[in-house]
């Protein structure tokens, strides 16, 4: 159990480290707005801002 926690954090920061690197500010926006998405069940939400996320990093 602790080690997938630890997998899971460090995955969260490697994933939040090259957001920031390519789109700056608001890449972890829309990191953290997939993450609030998830959390509170909005699938609209998490779902819009993974797609946006998703199309800004093949471009950068």
């Amino acid at each position: 159990m602790a080690r997938l926690e630890l997998l899971s954090a460090l995955g969260e920061l490697s994933l939040s480290l090259l957001t920031e690197d390519r789109l700056g500010m608001a890449g972890l926006v829309l990191l953290f707005l997939v993450g609030v998405g998830v959390r509170a069940r909005r699938e609209g939400l998490a779902v819009g801002a993974a797609v946006l996320l998703t199309v800004l990093m093949i471009q950068a």
